[in-house]
């Protein structure tokens, strides 16, 4: 079964990059479920990227690092 997906998906792109934390450079995650049901993961890598922001996948959950700088995991 496919997933629902929202009416208005650039509505829902516009609403999440227009985040208080993206406009300073943070950082915003979401539930992978929530994405694929919402809009679909290709959709969103390619907003990130179309952004120059990075992408980390961790527990079930993706974080999004608002900003287009060097990027490194310590631990």
């Amino acid at each position: 079964m496919d997933p629902i997906r929202i009416a208005d998906p650039d509505g829902w792109i516009e609403e999440i990059f227009a985040a208080k934390a993206v406009s300073k450079g943070g950082v915003i995650r979401r539930d992978m479920t929530w994405i694929d049901r919402e809009i679909g993961r290709d959709r969103f890598i390619s907003e990130v990227r179309s952004r120059g922001f990075h992408l980390v996948e961790t527990g079930g959950q993706w974080i999004v690092i608002c900003n287009a700088g060097f990027f490194r995991v310590i631990c």
